[in-house]
């Protein structure tokens, strides 16, 4: 365990603001630095979530950018959300330009950094923020699926009546439109899920798409996601802070496909130790190949 690890979180949004709550309520021993274009929102939620931090050893401050680029873990948050009619093209060109904003204010950056990206589209911005900071790839990752996977667990989950630790299945890809859920080699309890009975007739592209669509489901009914993602991501801190190699659906540089992508991967207190190789048939990996396609069609341009 690094001591008083510093973990900044860049926009002190729902998002941020969850993120460093999950991270106190998991008695994470850090201290928090929140970081906002808007400060004094920064300092509003830094005073709030102080008032939570008796139940761990977790401290919580607002800082200005120049604080953050020496923090241990870098936590970014900001991003644009698309605009309706909006291109994906030029929506990625928008959070590019904040990306190198982000990335120029926080200078110089600790060289041991690691650097999660919570913004969308995750997988391209992951390849962006690893070429503005420098820091090597294994340092740079995303949330990807892990979020996708989740809900999926818990659907798996409930239809099993099997507690949803016990359920082995990921949602890969690029997170978005060409995730998928790598069906062939998912496990419930060791045994394949689609060897129980309740899996036999089962519509797997309705259970994919209703997993995909939650997010939809619920930014209709109040506005925005935001707790989900916050466990997640304090999740995979806790995992870099105690160097536990706990492996996480995450957007990681993959060597079989030189890119960014969202992939189960072992994580430890160097980033990322391990992208790990899912089992697929031949029609998950066409789909695979396909998010690949489609994320380096971008990230080609961004070199």
């Amino acid at each position: 365990m690094l001591s008083r690890t510093k973990v900044a979180i860049i926009g002190s949004g729902a998002v941020g603001s969850s993120i460093a709550y999950a991270m106190i309520l998991r008695q994470l021993p850090v201290e928090i630095l929140l970081n906002d274009i808007d400060a004094k929102r920064a300092e509003g939620e830094a005073l709030d979530l102080s008032d939570s931090t008796f139940v761990a050893s977790t401290t919580v401050r607002s800082v200005p950018a120049s604080e953050v680029g020496q923090s241990d873990i870098i936590v970014i948050t900001a991003g644009a959300k698309q605009n309706p009619g909006e291109s994906r093209a030029n929506l990625i060109d928008r959070n590019y330009r904040i990306m190198k904003s982000v990335m120029g204010s926080i200078q110089p950056i600790n060289p041991k950094a690691k650097i999660i990206i919570v913004a969308n589209p995750v997988e391209i911005l992951c390849h962006i923020a690893q070429k503005l900071s420098g820091l090597p790839r294994n340092q740079v990752f995303g949330s990807g699926t892990f979020l996708d996977s989740a809900r999926l667990r818990l659907r798996i989950a409930k239809t099993l009546k099997i507690h949803e630790t016990s359920i082995h299945c990921y949602v890969i890809g690029e997170h978005g439109d060409n995730q998928f859920v790598a069906w062939s080699s998912g496990q419930a309890g060791g045994a394949s899920i689609l060897s129980f009975d309740e899996f036999q007739n089962a519509d797997l592209d309705a259970i994919t798409h209703e997993v995909a669509r939650k997010a939809y489901e619920i930014i209709d009914r109040k506005g925005a996601t935001y707790y989900g993602i916050g466990a997640c991501v304090a999740n995979l801190t806790e995992s870099v802070l105690y160097d536990s190699a706990r492996v996480f659906p995450v957007s990681c540089f993959d060597p079989r496909a030189q890119c960014y992508v969202s992939t189960p991967a072992s994580l430890g207190v160097n980033g990322v130790q391990r992208a790990i190789e899912v089992p697929m048939n031949e029609s998950e990996k066409e789909a695979f190949n396909k998010a690949v396609t489609s994320i380096k069609s971008i990230t080609d341009k961004y070199d």
